[in-house]
This record gives structure tokens, C-alpha cells and sequence, in this order.
């Protein structure tokens, strides 16, 4: 199959998917530029901040959203199902449900004065369903922490020369946010000194390679190995980057991150269009593949497996906890909220390219025992692109990659201090930041990617089909037709339950290699609650639809509000 026909007929689609279904939702959820958003009513300088353009939020919102998810599912789901499989459920979910979600929960997160997606469950379901939904939300964001903080720890040990421009990036990003709105530089020259700065960042990488020192085997420390000691200091990041006014680190950290990721987007799509590899894996291996059987059968596993790039929970908690907060106008709600989510899903179409064209599935499956999808995805790009990079196409993905897990990082932490703060009524907003850090970092310390990663992409699969159900009685509580969001909803319930349930049964009967019987019960108890709780939330949503509400919902949790 030629790559270069793939990555023409996905653009189309996109293009196609944005401009007709994004623009029906627009006017679904009439969109009005001349209504304030709640960066304006509620600026406070440190979280309701409005951007000084829709770039510099659109790089935020996007370097947020697009984690090591878009990247590692993809990876893993070709070399258990084939890359055809992938490639469809990626392009028709992100147009029909991904970017669905995404949108949603902006729009009624800036409709509900800036409220979270599950303070808004409070008021258009019912108060019940907003301390389930918060609960939940809390639970499956200290996973996503965790997770990130793992993959974080791992590429700088496997990859050092990316810590000095991920590192750097962050006073960097101090620097510019101070450009910006301290000394009201233009958009354009303030930029360009990033860009700049950040091009001798990624020079001195290759340079100086540094690599955590960890204490020996034979030590009374042993236990601040190299990975241990990298997630200690990435979770202390975490801590002061979700306490920072947002203007001042996290929003120019985050658009400064971005250029990295759309250069590595544009260079993947140059590079098919070049040289237009040819796959040469199969696009369908089985429905339970032979050779991982532990990867599970098909459906469901495929949906959680690929847990960003098609449709992602996070990312709705991205919309309603940071973007929102900083939107300036309504008109840019759908390129950010709808487009990103489309960027993201091609990211996942390059990833997929990448690892079927450039590596045989031999070679995928090598890398996956050896380095990891992380490892896999950078040999594979680098391949392709060998023609514009050379031999450093490699690196560079790896530095990209860690972009991405960096910016979900910080990005995930404040929007668990957000809710830590709303579960637990805790006004201190650095003591609800280090719960949250407390919480992720003893989860982080004490597992392995592998047993994370399914909870993970289960939980996050799941937090997307409630939020589109909570819009759906928004949509359905002022009168308009809710169908467009209950469908993908209930899909994404059916299917997320269904690989909880696969994935607790093999928790449960897990046997160490020797055969003897070594459940996981941590994660089969997390996924069994999590079952729960989503089930204590459709309840509830339920008896929203029996009642037929068309009235506006009025509440405490932010609901009542001037949308009309």
C-alpha cells in the first residue's frame, strides 16, 4: 500500500470533517463571538487569563492534549492488529466522536462560567453525578500523572541527549511569557527569540548528554534509581508549574512546545509525500492476535489500546480546565476545541505510517521487547525521513515525543489541582497540588507502564464517553437535538466497560512467568470502582431522559448561566 495515497485521502477527510460537521456543531451550539467568555468575566491572573491570540492558545491546547498517547497506542495497536484496523477506527473517531468531545466540552465549559466537565454534571444531571463524575475524574487523572511521569523518566534515560531542550524550555518559556505580557512585546519578534533559543537548545542537546546518576545495587538507597530520580524531579516540576499564574509558564511553555510538534507533523507529511514509502506490514492480523495474546481480542481492546488520536477524556478535561479559561472569543471555539483534535488524529495517521513503512513488523516487534513503543516510533520515523534528516530524524522524534508527554504533564497536574480542590473543598491551591503530585508519585514509584498503560486508556476511553453523555443532556436541557453526542457516547460506554471487564479478568488470573498465580488486584480494584462509579453516572443521566427536560438547568455547579 502506497503511504502517499493514505496521507492524501486522511487530509481530505479532515478538511472535509472540519468544515461541514465542525460547522454544523458551531451552529448546534451557536456560537457567538460578541458573548464574553469567561477569560474575561472571571480573569483573576493566575488561571482565567485570556490569550493574546487564538495561536498561542491553539498551541496550548494542542502540545496539552497530544501526549505520548497519540503515539504509543497507535504503535502497539499495529503490531497486535494491523495497521488498517488502526487507520480506520483513528479517522472515523476523531471526525465523528474525537473531536466531538473535544468541542463539546469547551463550549459548555466556557457556557458554565469556566466550570470543570464534572461541576457541569452537577447541574445538567444531578448532584449525585457530580461527586461520582469528580471522583472518577480524580482517580484516572493521578493515573494519566503517573503514566506520563514513567515515559518521561524513561526517554531521558534512554535519550539524554533531550534533556538539556526539554529542560530549557522551561525558562524559556519564563522568558517569553514575560516578553508577552509583562513587557507587551509583539506576537511575531517574541517568537522568534524563542525559536532561536530553543534551535540552540536542541544543539547543545547533542553536545552535552545528561544522564541521572542512581545509586548502586549494593547501596542503603537503592531505591533512587535513575528512573525514580527523574520522576521525583518531573513531579516537583509538575508542582510548581500547576501553582505558576498560567500566563507566566505553562500557556508560552506550551506554545513554544508546540512548534517542535508541528515541525515533526509538517516533516512526516513531507517526507510521505517525497518518498512515499510503501507498507509493508498487513493492515489486518486477526481479531486475537497469535502472537500477543495478552493484547486482547479486537473489540474492545483496540478502542482502549488506541487511547488518544481517535477520541481522548483527557483532552475534554483540557477544554474544560485550562483552555476555557483562557478563550477569548467564542469564534475560536471550533479550530481549537474541533481542529486540534483533527491535528492530534494526524499525528496518529504519521505514527502508524511511520512504524508499517518503516520498519518491517519484524523489526516492530523488536523494538517493542527492546526500547518500547517509544523506541519504535523513533526508528520508524526516522526511516522516512532520513531523506530531509539524515541520521537524526531518530532524535528528533524522541525530543518531540518528549514535548508531548512534558506539556500533558504540567497541563494534567493543574487540572488535578482544579478538581482536588472541588472533591475535597480545599481552598489552598498548593496544598490541593501537592495531594495531587502525592497521590501520582506513589502510584508512579511504585508501578511499571505496562500494568498502567490498559487502566490508563480504559479510564480515559471512558471519561470521553461521560462527557459526551453530560453534553447530551446540556444539548437535551435547552432543547436541541442531543443525538449527535448520546450515539458516540453510548458507544464509547458499551465498549469501555466491556475492556474493564476483559481487563480485570486478567488482572485477576495474572501468573508470574515460573506459572504461579500473581493477581494485580491494585488494578483490577481501580477498574471494578471505575466501573461502578460510571455506572452510578448513567443512572442518574437516565432519569434525565425520562424526564425530557428542555429548561435550562440552574445550579450551584455552574450551569444557570447567560446561554440562551
Amino acid at each position: 500500500m502506497n503511504s502517499l495515497t493514505l496521507i492524501l485521502a486522511v487530509l481530505v477527510i479532515f478538511a472535509l470533517g472540519y468544515r461541514f460537521y465542525g460547522g454544523f456543531l458551531s451552529k448546534l451550539y451557536e456560537l457567538d463571538p460578541s458573548r464574553d467568555t469567561p477569560a474575561h468575566t472571571r480573569s483573576d491572573g493566575v488561571d482565567f487569563v485570556p490569550a493574546r491570540n487564538w495561536w498561542v492558545l491553539f498551541g496550548h491546547h494542542f502540545s496539552s492534549i497530544c501526549g505520548a498517547g497519540p503515539i504509543v497506542g497507535p504503535v502497539l495497536a499495529c503490531a497486535y492488529w494491523g495497521w488498517g484496523v488502526s487507520l480506520v477506527w483513528v479517522v472515523v473517531g476523531v471526525v465523528w466522536m474525537g473531536a466531538v468531545s473535544d468541542f463539546s466540552a469547551l463550549v459548555i465549559s466556557i457556557r458554565s462560567k469556566g466550570e470543570s466537565i464534572s461541576n457541569i454534571s452537577g447541574a445538567e444531571i444531578s448532584p449525585r453525578a457530580r461527586m461520582a463524575f469528580a471522583i472518577f475524574l480524580w482517580i484516572s487523572l493521578i493515573l494519566v500523572i503517573a503514566v506520563f511521569a514513567i515515559f518521561a523518566a524513561k526517554t531521558f534515560i534512554q535519550e539524554p541527549d533531550a534533556v538539556v531542550p526539554s529542560v530549557g524550555l522551561i525558562p524559556t518559556a519564563l522568558l517569553i511569557g514575560w516578553l508577552l505580557y509583562s513587557k507587551k512585546m509583539a506576537d511575531v519578534p517574541a517568537t522568534l527569540i524563542g525559536l532561536v533559543i530553543l534551535g540552540v537548545l536542541l544543539y547543545l542537546g547533542t553536545v552535552f548528554e545528561l544522564r541521572m546518576p542512581s545509586a548502586g545495587a549494593e547501596s542503603s538507597i537503592a531505591f533512587f534509581n535513575a528512573q525514580n530520580n527523574w520522576i521525583l524531579l518531573l513531579l516537583a516540576y509538575c508542582f510548581i508549574a500547576s501553582v505558576v499564574p498560567v500566563q507566566k509558564l505553562l500557556q508560552p511553555r506550551d506554545y513554544m512546545a508546540s512548534f517542535i510538534l508541528f515541525a515533526l507533523i509538517g516533516i512526516g507529511v513531507a517526507s510521505v509525500v517525497v518518498v512515499h514509502p510503501v507498507i509493508r506490514q498487513p493492515g489486518y492480523r486477526g481479531f486475537t492476535p497469535a502472537d500477543w495474546p495478552e493484547a486482547g481480542p479486537l473489540w474492545p481492546m483496540l478502542f482502549v489500546t488506541i487511547a488518544c488520536g481517535a477520541i481522548s477524556g483527557f483532552h475534554a478535561l483540557v477544554s474544560s480546565g485550562t483552555t476555557c479559561k483562557q478563550l477569548s472569543s467564542e469564534g475560536h471555539a471550533c479550530r481549537i476545541g474541533y481542529g486540534g483534535m483533527l491535528v492530534e488524529a494526524l499525528v496518529a495517521v504519521l505514527v502508524i505510517i511511520s512504524v508499517t513503512a518503516g520498519l518491517t513488523h519484524t523489526e516492530l516487534t523488536g523494538f517493542l521487547g527492546k526500547g518500547g513503543p517509544i523506541a519504535a516510533f523513533g526508528h520508524g520515523y526516522g526511516a522516512i525521513s532520513e531523506w530531509l534528516l539524515g541520521g537524526y530524524g531518530r532524535s528528533f522524534a524522541i525530543l518531540a515525543l518528549n514535548a508531548f508527554i512534558l506539556t500533558t504533564l504540567d497541563t494534567a497536574t493543574r487540572i488535578t489541582r482544579y478538581i482536588t480542590a472541588e472533591l475535597f473543598g480545599i481552598k489552598n491551591i498548593y496544598l490541593a497540588a501537592l495531594i495531587a503530585v502525592s497521590a501520582s508519585g506513589l502510584l508512579a514509584l511504585s508501578g511499571s507502564w505496562t500494568l498502567l498503560w490498559p487502566a490508563f486508556g480504559a479510564a480515559n476511553q471512558l471519561i470521553a464517553g461521560i462527557t459526551l453523555l453530560v453534553a447530551s443532556c446540556w444539548l437535551l436541557n435547552r432543547g436541541r437535538n442531543f443525538k449527535v453526542t448520546l450515539i458516540p457516547s453510548l458507544l464509547m460506554l458499551v465498549t469501555t466497560v466491556a475492556a474493564f471487564g476483559w481487563q480485570i479478568a486478567g488482572a485477576v488470573g495474572r501468573r508470574s512467568p515460573a506459572g504461579d498465580w500473581n493477581p494485580d488486584w491494585a488494578i483490577a480494584v481501580i477498574e471494578a470502582v471505575l466501573i461502578v462509579i460510571a455506572a452510578v453516572i448513567l443512572a442518574e443521566a437516565v432519569q434525565v431522559f425520562r424526564g425530557g427536560r428542555s429548561k435550562i438547568a440552574t445550579s450551584t455547579y455552574g450551569g444557570g448561566n447567560s446561554d440562551v
